[in-house]
C-alpha cells in the first residue's frame, strides 16, 4: 500500500505542475505516468518539493539520455542497484528496458540472484565487477578502478547514486 497519494495533474500548483510537465514531456513521456495522467513510480514523490524534484528529474535524463555508457551498460548498472536495494518497482521498469536490448533470461535471473551474470562483452563484464563493488562496498580497489575510462566510472557512480536515491524512496513512500 503507498504511503503517497498520486497527484492529479489538474490539481497541481504551478510549480509542481512545471515538474509534472518536464517529466511527461520528455522522453520518459507516457511511460512514468498512470491512465488518469498521474505519475507513477518515483516520479510522483518528486512532485512534494518542486525545485528538489525537478532538480532529481533532470539528473535522471542525464543519466539515462546523456550519458556515455551504452544502452545495455546503463541497464546492466541499474539492475545491479535494483537488486541490491531490492528495489522491486526498479527491477521490474529496467527488465522491460533491457529485454529488447537483448538480454536474455538467464542473464536477468543471476542479475536477480546477485550474480555475475554470462555476459560476452568485455565492457559489460567491466561495468558488472565496478557496480557490483560499489553497491556492496561503496569503494572501488586500483584494479577495479582501472577497469574502466575514468569518465565512465564517474558516470556509474552517479548512476548508482541516482537509483539508490530512488530506490530509497520508492520503499519510503511504500511505491
Amino acid at each position: 500500500m503507498t504511503r503517497l497519494i498520486p497527484f492529479p495533474p489538474d490539481r497541481l500548483d504551478p510549480a509542481a505542475r512545471a515538474v509534472y510537465d518536464v517529466i511527461t514531456s520528455g522522453p520518459r513521456g507516457a511511460s512514468v505516468t498512470s491512465p488518469d495522467g498521474t505519475l507513477i513510480g518515483p516520479f510522483n514523490a518528486m512532485l512534494l518539493s518542486p525545485p528538489l524534484g525537478d532538480a532529481l528529474q533532470a539528473l535522471g535524463a542525464a543519466v539515462r539520455y546523456r550519458s556515455r555508457l551504452t544502452d545495455r551498460c546503463r541497464e546492466l548498472a541499474t539492475l545491479v542497484v535494483a537488486n541490491s536495494m531490492d528495489s522491486a518497482f526498479e527491477r521490474r521498469a529496467h527488465e522491460a528496458l533491457a529485454r529488447p536490448l537483448g538480454f536474455t533470461d538467464e542473464q536477468l535471473d543471476a542479475l536477480r540472484a546477485g550474480t555475475p551474470p554470462d555476459l560476452d562483452d568485455a565492457g559489460e563484464q567491466a561495468v558488472y565487477r565496478v557496480v557490483r563493488a560499489l553497491v556492496t562496498r561503496g569503494d572501488l580497489d586500483e584494479e577495479e578502478y582501472a577497469l574502466l575510462p575514468e569518465q565512465v566510472v564517474f558516470e556509474l557512480t552517479t548512476l548508482v547514486g541516482y537509483y539508490r536515491t530512488l530506490a530509497l524512496q520508492l520503499r519510503v513512500f511504500r511505491v
